[in-house]
């Protein structure tokens, strides 16, 4: 097969990682080991970005020295990943030797090349995000990213020309749509970053010393980003180790939060570019776990402990939570009901159960031997029908990176396998003996369900498929198993004694029964919510009645206005029949204010209110983009505010 090189984040150990930080450790060892899996030459790496203003005043405070206040915190980083039995191969630290090599290399390679130059810088930087910021750029006079006060710093520098490599970068993105994915994320470093022009990146400071010095200006340590982004090279040993370097490089995917989408998507490529070096395939920049108060914040004393939900509700019920409840690429809210619903629905009342009521039938009916099936009827075969098209899907849905819908798809196994169960009616079949091999069918249908489950789950849940197998009572274990030959159908042999077991994933708590109806009414609410996204992501359509409740309006502009401290939005009075609101749209990059007054335009008139930056938008305008181009939908002739849409 191919190699897959997967990188996370290095974590910045100023204190111990939350569960957002497990989020992503989680997804990338779920997609390094689907790779893996299907024979690829797997290299996982994650670790630590240990330099740093920030990490040195910490020290102070705790009154030991930088070395010894990160490794604490690395020890602990390392624990975690122990508890989520997290499968990376390389774990790199950026106060270790082999990547202080790398980067006093990158940082003189790239000054004599003259790519790297001393000037003095002045600017507004934000120590706890390590990074300098314009005035323009500046939040209500706060950082953008989390509206901490910046304070000026002025000192003599070392510069990298980033401006040098902008349109080589701008004409590379365009030539590759798959560079920055989601696609959102793209628009997004284009509009924001490239095209309003790249400024020279400070590399190097002075008012601290805990970094990697300068090799030929010691007085100077190499500022964040330079040394951060190098350990994703570092770790293959460059520029020592060009065995290792060239088995794995480039990179098949930076996993990264959207935060730092800039830094990997802008900042990198340009490093790689200036040291003639491949571009990584693919940068992904998912989004938040977020509690109802917002993001995740160590400052915000708001992170919940991973190891606590481990602790509380085992290992794979939060591995299994983190992965499909986030749809990959967009921001994701964390709650204990959440997390307790989905356990009780999915893991316990549906697998969970089905693996109980299958080897208690067995037990039953064959004496706790898996029997051999006979002639499958048409209602077996839609069983088989739909696992061999779950199994095509999941792998489309890992090469895609959509992790939560290649569980969505095991799911629906699991959820005809306990529908089949119900109508295959097993317990009535015994009754009659001359329903004997139709008894077994059914029996050994339901078992070699639950078995291609097992073979599908290894990628995301870590315990649970080997007790699976276990109670299966198959001898051979699970992980010698070849992937594909255990998603052919009819892999299970008959005559096996299964050795049920304790049920693998318990309810949470018992239901009162008080609450019993309130709990059934809350699962029902769960399964429609999935088969309402499953049939969107499947069929993508909507009724007659689901376009009825959209009240599109003729609307005319009366005022218009760039919203303060934005360059995507203006804020438009409009005229809706006799009814004046405000909306406001991130338009404000294709249309002037002015171009605005006086257009009849489209608008969704009874939107919920929101507000952006702050700003209260009563509607939103209709607009169609294409590339980089944007276009307002109107009226082809004048027709008249208050208008139906239909």
């Amino acid at each position: 097969m191919g190699k897959f090189y997967i990188t996370t984040p290095i974590y910045y150990p100023s204190d111990n990682l939350h569960i957002g930080h497990a989020y992503t450790t989680v997804v990338a060892d779920a997609l390094a080991r689907y790779h893996r899996l299907i024979g690829d030459d797997v290299r996982f790496l994650t670790g630590t970005d240990e330099h740093g203003q920030k990490i040195q005043r910490r020290a102070e405070a705790a009154g030991v020295s930088p070395q010894v206040f990160v490794d604490n915190i690395v020890n602990n980083i390392h624990e975690l990943w122990k508890r989520f039995k997290i499968s990376h191969d390389d774990f790199i630290r950026t106060t270790e030797e082999r990547h202080e090599k790398t980067v006093q290399y990158i940082f003189e390679y790239l000054y004599q090349k003259g790519d790297i130059y001393k000037s003095e810088y002045e600017g507004l930087y934000c120590t706890p995000c390590e990074a300098f910021w314009t005035e323009r750029q500046l939040k209500d006079g706060k950082c953008p990213d989390c509206g901490r006060d910046v304070e000026l710093v002025k000192e003599e520098s070392y510069f990298f020309r980033l401006s040098k490599y902008a349109d080589r970068l701008m004409e590379y993105i365009e030539s590759h749509p798959e560079f920055i994915q989601p696609v959102s994320r793209k628009n997004e470093m284009i509009n924001n970053f490239l095209k309003p022009g790249l400024e020279d990146l400070c590399v190097s400071r002075t008012t601290f010393n805990w970094g990697i010095q300068v090799p030929f200006d010691p007085k100077h340590v190499v500022y964040v980003w330079l040394d951060a982004l190098s350990n994703y090279i570092s770790a293959l040993g460059y520029p020592h180790d060009r065995e290792l370097f060239d088995r794995y490089w480039p990179a098949d995917l930076h996993l990264v939060g959207k935060e730092i989408v800039r830094f990997h998507t802008i900042i990198w490529p340009i490093i790689l570019m200036a040291l003639d070096l491949p571009l990584p395939k693919q940068v992904f920049g998912h989004g938040w776990l977020v509690l109802e108060s917002g993001k995740m914040s160590k400052s915000k004393g708001n992170v919940i402990d991973p190891v606590v939900l481990i602790d509380k509700y085992g290992l794979d019920a939060i591995r299994y939570y983190l992965l499909r409840e986030i749809p990959f690429g967009s921001d994701g809210f964390y709650s204990e009901d959440a997390l307790i619903l989905r356990i009780n629905t999915d893991l316990a009342n549906d697998l969970g159960n089905l693996l109980h009521r299958t080897l208690s039938m067995i037990e039953k009916f064959t004496g706790g031997v898996i029997p051999a099936p006979g002639t499958y009827q048409d209602l077996d075969r839609q069983v088989i029908s739909l696992a061999e098209d779950c199994i095509t899907a999941v792998k489309q849905s890992m090469e895609n990176l959509e992790v939560s819908a290649a569980l969505a798809h095991i799911f629906k196994i699991v959820s005809r396998a306990n529908k089949y169960i119900d109508e295959a009616a097993p317990w009535a079949l015994a009754k009659q003996p001359d329903q004997k091999e139709r008894l077994h069918t059914v029996l050994y249908t339901m078992a070699e369900s639950l078995r291609l489950v097992a073979v599908l789950l290894q990628p995301f849940m870590v315990e649970t498929p080997a007790k699976i197998w276990d109670q299966l009572g198959i001898q051979q274990s699970l992980a010698e198993v070849d992937f594909a030959e255990g998603m052919t159908w009819g892999w299970l042999k008959s005559g096996i004694q299964v050795k049920k077991g304790n049920p693998i994933f318990p309810r949470i708590e018992e239901e009162k029964p008080e609450n019993k109806g309130k709990e059934e009414n809350k699962v029902k609410e769960v399964k429609a919510v999935e088969e309402a996204k499953a049939v969107q992501k499947d069929e993508g359509l909507i009724s007659i009645d689901d376009f009825a409740k959209i009240d599109l309006r003729v609307a005319k502009v009366l005022e218009a206005e760039r919203v303060e401290g934005s360059d995507k939005l203006l804020k438009l009075m409009v005229e809706v029949g006799t009814e004046k609101r405000q909306i406001v749209a991130g338009i404000a990059q294709y249309y002037r204010p002015e171009d605005m007054v006086g257009k009849e335009i489209v608008v969704v008139a009874n939107l919920k209110p929101a507000k952006l930056r702050g700003v209260l938008s009563e509607g939103m305008l209709l607009a169609a983009s294409v590339d980089n181009k944007l276009t307002v939908i109107r009226p082809e002739s004048e027709i008249g505010s208050g208008a139906k849409v239909r």
